[in-house]
């Protein structure tokens, strides 16, 4: 399945819409578990009341720069992208003091090491599409400060999904595959658990999988989404919350917080 033609349909409503950004982040805070616990463990451990540099590798459409920036008042934060349209659609919405914090760029991640130092390095459900993994967990380990970390999501190699999507390299990690990765790398393993355990796949397989198989037969099925939501957002509410609360022995999706030791030396 191509997920980036679904992904351009809604950006380009965003384009010509521009107020309907917040409500489309909110739909996502929503209906995407993976958002829950990545929010989960920037709470965790990015620090609230200090100065802090904010690194949103592989952005996309940024909700997550949304997020730090305006629950961290202090924070500044760098998008990185192949995508430059959804990046500066971004920008352009911002308004003139969020953008004094906000900067991009469009960049391959697998040779693109920043200027700055960083506190926090989020790569989410991008490692998957990324051939050449390792430079690129190298090149987040130059940029991060010493005691920095680095949060991880993506389909792990029991995803069926993750498989047939047309823009993944890889069908997912093995959770082990990659903790060994980031070690080799220098890393330090903080946090590695399963996401989308048995509730957490009953919910993406009502909210997500249903919705995007119909809006890529036709971008008009848009229009009956709200009342579909309507029907099952209590259940794929409390399967969410299940997934999130519980401790899945397996699942299709793996978070993983690294850190850069204190100690580092280059």
């Amino acid at each position: 399945m191509q997920y980036d033609p679904i992904k351009d349909v809604f950006s380009n409503t965003m384009d010509l819409f521009p107020q309907l950004r917040k409500l489309f982040f909110m739909m996502l805070d929503t209906i995407l578990l993976r958002q829950r616990y990545v929010k989960k463990y920037i709470n965790k451990y990015l620090p609230p009341d200090q100065d802090t540099r904010f690194y949103d590798a592989g952005a996309g459409f940024c909700q997550y720069s949304d997020y730090v920036m305006k629950r961290f008042p202090q924070s500044r934060v760098f998008a990185v992208d192949l995508k430059t349209d959804y990046l500066s659609a971004y920008h352009y919405a911002l308004d003139s003091k969020l953008k004094q914090r906000f900067s991009f760029k469009a960049a391959d991640l697998q040779d693109f090491r920043p200027t700055y130092s960083y506190d926090m390095v989020v790569a989410i459900d991008i490692m998957e599409h990324i051939e050449d993994d390792i430079s690129t967990l190298q090149n987040f380990m130059y940029c991060l400060k010493p005691g920095g970390r680095l949060i991880i999501s993506t389909p792990s190699d029991t995803d069926e999904a993750a498989k047939f999507t047309a823009e993944h390299v890889r069908p997912g990690y093995n959770k082990s595959e990659l903790e060994a990765k980031l070690q080799n790398c220098g890393f330090e393993i903080e946090d590695s658990i399963y996401s989308y355990g048995f509730w957490g796949k009953l919910a993406w397989q009502m909210m997500i999988k249903k919705p995007l198989t119909w809006i890529g037969v036709s971008k008009y099925n848009l229009a009956f989404l709200p009342f579909y939501y309507l029907l099952i957002l209590p259940l794929s509410l409390l399967f969410m919350n299940l997934d999130l609360r519980g401790t899945n022995k397996t699942g299709t999706g793996i978070i993983v917080v690294a850190k850069k030791p204190e100690n580092w030396i280059i």
